[in-house]
């Protein structure tokens, strides 16, 4: 409670006086502010960072790349989902949370503290209207009565549902569903909370837009869709998913527009991540004969949709767009298939989704504003998806608590040309919680090598991207500075300027094995109390 007191106090006489905040920043109009978020869209699956063995058309990204700056060393905070975006959106390494390791299980608690500051509750501050379309999965309080659960847990084989089950669903989804995006720091929320997972439904704001009624059919929890059965609407469908995204992030984008209100829209899509449910007139456009390939050429062209919407709403020239994903391509949908045709969805890279190795967390990063950006500009220089909070700060004018943003490093310096440094180090994590610290061209991965007969990996990136050469035994000294550089970033609950700050829980990230490359770490099952 002090923690949030003092928060809340120190934000209250900023939001009056962040017009003589943060100097440095441009002196433009606030500019309205969009946040994409692909779902496992590997860096070489957009074909501007992999022209020579990237196979997929992603001409909207090209063209959003060609139109501002692409950065070539940029970073999420873990190999998987729900950690990358808990960072993205609070500046704070995920790792000081709960959840050190895996994601947010099916009905499982809200991940982000109601006290801590969003990128939206930022902007909100600023007088922004704030919306978030898409997929969350950040947890909710669902409210599921502690004796209810095995009614909304259910096998994958369950195909009718029971009369005790329906009358528990209908209790349930006819009531707000606290905790979520709307309680977070957005206005309104339009979405799905996990499209392979139950509910199967459209979520508005806190409440499901209609009530389910059944569960899915059996072919919908095969071929790369639907993964966890559960409660779903009646003849719910997983196609028209993402183009609804699209149409509704369209219409707020013109709405706000309209008003004249400036706005920050955070759209984390449902796509290429399964369900591949890829809609009929985009099947076979890769020309690779497999769905995801497909399904990342119909995510082009709904981030190609948002794009447009803002350029016919008149306010292209005054809006800062961000794109990135949330982790690397998921190896399990065909990858090796694909690599066989000559498309590396890692690019150079080694390893994919839920790795600490490279292909698990560096990501597509390209950022878009006119008559700051550089049109066709390149940046090399390490950025991690936690610099999101801070760059808003400068660009909005003001500053962060010491209890927000922890971690985030603002890129304005480099967004208006600069090419030194603003992070000296980033950490970033595999699926099972194996920590990796960057430091310069250095990299530590806290995983023993037996091979080598060192307790940790050691990588020169500038000389050895792909992660051949383990020269931890070569240069001990490297290892032993930086692993007293990580505990320092644990201890202090912070890694940027400022006073120290508590973790949540006892880190213990360079405690754990490492995932080998490829593979994929055991899907959670469901606990008694999800999120515990």
């Amino acid at each position: 409670m002090t923690r949030f007191l003092l928060c809340a106090t120190f934000l209250f006489w900023t939001s009056f006086d962040h017009l003589n905040a943060a100097e440095t920043g441009p002196t433009n109009a606030a500019p309205n502010i969009v946040v994409i978020l692909a779902d496992d869209l590997g860096y070489g699956d957009v074909q501007c960072n992999n022209p020579q063995r990237g196979k997929i058309p992603t001409p909207n990204l090209d063209r959003l790349a060609a139109e501002g700056m692409r950065f070539t060393d940029a970073h999420s905070s873990s190999g998987v989902c729900s950690p990358s975006r808990y960072t993205l959106l609070t500046g704070r390494y995920h790792w000081r949370t709960r959840l050190q390791a895996g994601i947010v299980g099916v009905f499982g608690d809200p991940l982000i503290a109601a006290d801590r500051l969003t990128i939206a509750g930022l902007a909100r501050q600023q007088g922004y209207s704030t919306a978030c379309v898409g997929k969350w999965h950040l947890g909710r309080d669902w409210g599921i009565p502690d004796n209810q659960r095995a009614l909304f847990h259910v096998s994958r084989d369950a195909t009718q549902a029971t009369d005790e089950q329906l009358a528990a669903w209908r209790a349930l989804f006819s009531q707000p569903i606290a905790g979520g995006p709307t309680t977070r720091g957005f206005d309104e929320y339009f979405g799905t909370d996990v499209p392979n997972w139950p509910p199967y439904c459209f979520i508005e704001n806190d409440r499901t837009v209609g009530i389910p009624t059944e569960f899915l059919p059996a072919h919908l929890l095969k071929n790369h869709q639907a993964s966890l059965q559960g409660p779903a609407l009646k003849d719910w469908k997983l196609e028209p998913i993402l183009p609804t995204l699209g149409q509704r992030a369209s219409e707020f984008v013109a709405r706000q527009a309209k008003a004249q209100r400036p706005f920050l829209l955070y759209m984390p899509l449902t796509s290429p991540h399964t369900p591949l449910a890829v809609n009929e007139s985009w099947k076979g456009k890769s020309g690779l004969g497999l769905a995801y390939p497909d399904f990342v050429m119909e995510t082009d062209a709904v981030v190609g949709r948002v794009l447009d919407a803002i350029q016919q709403a008149g306010i292209a020239q005054n809006t800062l767009v961000f794109f990135t994903s949330d982790n690397g391509c998921a190896a399990y949908i065909g990858a090796k298939d694909m690599e066989a045709q000559g498309h590396y969805p890692s690019g150079p890279l080694r390893g994919y989704k839920t790795d600490v190795w490279e292909g698990g967390h560096r990501l597509p990063f390209i950022v878009r504003w006119p008559g700051v950006v550089k049109p066709g500009s390149v940046c090399a220089q390490l950025v991690h998806h936690a610099d999101i909070m801070a760059t808003l700060a400068q660009v909005l004018r003001t500053k962060l608590p010491d209890c927000a943003g922890e971690d985030s490093f603002s890129l304005l310096p480099l967004l208006q040309g600069g090419d030194k440094p603003i992070r000296e180090h980033a950490v970033s994590c595999a699926a099972r919680g194996t920590a990796g610290l960057r430091q310069g061209p250095w990299k530590l991965v806290f995983a023993p090598d037996a091979q080598a007969g060192t307790d940790v990996h050691l990588f020169n990136l500038d000389d050895d991207l792909g992660e051949t050469k383990n020269l931890a035994a070569a240069h001990p000294e490297i290892v032993t500075r930086m692993k007293a550089l990580m505990q320092t970033l644990i201890a202090d609950g912070r890694s940027t300027p400022g006073a120290a700050q508590k973790n949540d829980v006892e880190v213990t990230i360079c405690k754990v094995g490492a995932v080998p490359p490829g593979k994929k770490p055991a899907r959670a099952k469901p606990k008694a109390k999800p999120g515990k």
